[in-house]
């Protein structure tokens, strides 16, 4: 005799249990076959072809290899919830000796978007299987193109993914190597930075080197701008707001007796307030504008604007924490620090209120899941995959 299933939490986690196979095969697939931004076109088939088998209505192709999907359930007009998944992988060669490892050299799920996409697709199962359970009709949005600039979610908003009519609200979740699986965690308020991308050009004179009278060296030049642009972040008149400027990456091509005529560097800007954001882009404009003037150099700085920093709305993210510990127990939901890493989710939650939760991936057991974001060997405990279907669902049904 089945034990008797009492709650809707009790329900949902039924359910993500019976389709755990399947929530293992969805997400092998895609770790093996993952797709750079904008990129995703067999990724979207792929997600076309299991929305079918469920019955889901859906439209594919929205900015490029987006889809958006929606599931009815009771009384489907007393309330409208979007849920959100990202598509793309990233260009890193997989170093993991599993049977799922990337066939596709170059390019890997090293962010866990994998999970997500699992997570959102075992959700949608969960709530078009139990939909007499629930009130109202979930708008499911699979998006293209987070790891890269202008960010998927921002050609989404520009399409219109989030009108006709307005969510009440948005739910997205990332995985989190920081939590063991069976763990989530989620922070009120300003949660993740703002994310601006540098790219800065300087060009002088270049010549042979054991004539510098005769030429302005753009490496000294750059060099100078390095060291001015760190003390105006150690000496900036807001330290209290946490604030990231790092350069990755500097270009001469000159040779050891050649100084080149340009120097290219480009770098990242981070920050956790929109105003000094801003303030600070022009402040680095004028510290740059006044180095090279004195060099006797020019110049072209450019700074793309990339992510907003991500606010969760505070009443919707004290609803999710309540919906994680009925479905997972209050031992199991951990309060996060803010963290200077970005994600584009941040468009979304700018229209209406969102929540940005993490899902614990590692394995309390072993070493697996423990190697961080964005690295060659990075992997999950799948476990969690249960977790992130089962308690996507629950939250939009409950929150």
């Amino acid at each position: 005799m089945e034990p008797e299933i009492n709650t809707l939490a009790e329900l949902f986690a039924t359910t993500a249990k019976e389709i755990s196979p399947q929530l293992l095969r969805w997400r092998r697939h895609l770790h093996a076959n993952p797709e750079l931004s904008y990129q995703e076109y067999e990724t979207m088939d792929f997600v076309c072809r299991e929305l079918e088998k469920m019955g889901i209505p859906f439209k594919s192709g929205v900015s490029g290899t987006g889809i958006v999907a929606t599931v009815k359930g009771r009384n489907p007009n007393s309330k409208l919830i979007a849920l959100r998944a990202d598509l793309d992988a990233l260009p890193i060669t997989e170093l993991n000796n599993v049977e799922y490892v990337s066939c596709k050299p170059g390019v890997m799920h090293a962010c866990g978007h994998d999970v997500h996409t699992t997570s959102l697709l075992g959700a949608a199962y969960i709530l078009s299987t139990n939909c007499e359970s629930w009130d109202g009709t979930m708008r499911l949005i699979f998006q293209p193109g987070e790891e890269c600039l202008p960010g998927g979610a921002s050609l989404m908003v520009g399409e219109g993914v989030l009108k006709n009519p307005i969510p009440q609200h948005i739910l997205g979740q990332h995985v989190f190597p920081d939590l063991p699986a069976g763990h989530v965690g989620m922070r009120a308020g300003t949660y993740m930075a703002s994310a601006d991308e540098l790219h800065l050009v300087i060009t002088g004179k270049g010549g042979h080197a054991a004539l510098p009278e005769n030429q302005v060296n753009p490496i000294l030049v750059a060099s100078e701008i390095l060291l001015a642009l760190e003390n105006f972040m150690k000496e900036r008149p807001n330290p209290e707001v946490k604030t990231v400027l790092g350069f990755g990456f500097i270009e001469g091509k000159g040779a050891t007796n050649v100084i080149p005529n340009e120097v290219r560097l480009k770098g990242t800007f981070r920050s956790l307030n929109e105003e000094w954001r801003f303030s600070a882009h022009q402040q680095m404009r004028e510290i740059v504008h006044e180095i090279c003037t004195k060099r006797g150099a020019s110049f072209d700085f450019q700074i793309p604007v990339g992510y907003p920093s991500v606010y969760n709305n505070p009443e919707l993210t004290h609803r999710m924490r309540v919906a994680a510990e009925e479905y997972l127990g209050a031992d199991k939901v951990h309060d996060l620090p803010k963290r200077m890493t970005a994600e584009d989710f941040s468009f979304f939650a700018n229209e209406i209120p969102g929540c940005f939760y993490r899902l614990g991936t590692s394995s309390p057991n072993s070493d697996l899941g423990h190697s961080g974001l964005h690295t060659p060997t990075f992997d999950v405990d799948e476990n969690a995959l249960e977790i992130g279907a089962g308690l996507m669902a629950y939250a939009a049904a409950t929150t």
